[in-house]
This record gives C-alpha cells, sequence and structure tokens, in this order.
C-alpha cells in the first residue's frame, strides 16, 4: 500500500504515545482511578476521531521531543494507529464501565489488555492495533475479490 505524504507518520510518535498510554494505564490499574481512566479514553478518542497526529500525546511529541532527535528513517502510514485508536478507546469504555458501574473485575481486566497492548508496542515496537488493521483489510480483500 503506497504511502503519500500527507499520510506519512514518523514511526517514534506513536510509540512515545504508547509509552505514555502505558504509563497512564499502568497508574489506573495501580489507583483503580476511573476518572484517569476517562482522561485515557478522551486520548483514545481524539486519536480515534481526529486522527494520530491531532491526539495530545502527538502534539507532546511534536513540540517538547521531536526537535530533539535525528530526522525519522521510518515512515507508517496513519490508518493502522488512528485504527489502533479506536481498539484502545474499545477497551477503556469497557474498563469505564468495570469502574464506575461494576463488576470491577471488568475495569482492571480491560485496562490490563490495553496496558499490555500500549506496552508492546513502546517497549517492542508491535502494535497490536495496527496489526489487527491490517489483517481486517487483507481479509476484506479476500472476501472482496
Amino acid at each position: 500500500m503506497p504511502i503519500d505524504n500527507l499520510d506519512k507518520l514518523d514511526v517514534r510518535g506513536p510509540r512515545f504515545g504508547a509509552a505514555l498510554t502505558t504509563l497512564v494505564l499502568a497508574a489506573v490499574l495501580i489507583t483503580g482511578s476511573g476518572w484517569l481512566l476517562a482522561c485515557q479514553a478522551l486520548v483514545f478518542a481524539i486519536g480515534a476521531v481526529a486522527g494520530v497526529r491531532r491526539s495530545p500525546y502527538a502534539w507532546l511529541f511534536k513540540v517538547a521531543v521531536r526537535p530533539r532527535l535525528s530526522p525519522p528513517d521510518e515512515f507508517e502510514a496513519a490508518a493502522p494507529p488512528r485504527f489502533a485508536q479506536s481498539v484502545g478507546l474499545f477497551f477503556a469504555v469497557v474498563g469505564l464501565t468495570g469502574y464506575f458501574v461494576g463488576p470491577q473485575w471488568l475495569g482492571l481486566a480491560a485496562t490490563g489488555c490495553a496496558l499490555a497492548a500500549a506496552f508492546l508496542n513502546a517497549v517492542f515496537g508491535l502494535c497490536l492495533g495496527c496489526e489487527m488493521y491490517l489483517l481486517l483489510r487483507r481479509t476484506a480483500g479476500r472476501a472482496a475479490g
């Protein structure tokens, strides 16, 4: 799939966002704060609806981190990380349901799943939501053809 200039992301940006997400979700599990999870859900929602470039973590990367780095060597399409934000939002909403409505274990489990995915992306560059996106695209392509 070709990537035009408007659709390119410096791969370090989403990984930075995943690192911040990992910290926030770990804090949610430690404190049991549904309100902190609600803040993370808002970050996911902005990334999913407005695009990854417009998320608060992308802004922080652009302003505070990116100027201190060398030019990027790798780029990726924006669509897979945007889909991953939607997956993160889904887990955050399920987690919020558990924290605010119950049962509590649902909030812990959903937050733990989102934390595991964010950690894999931050540390190893493995974006599970991105991989899901690509798998769904391939599957849809086979079904159409």
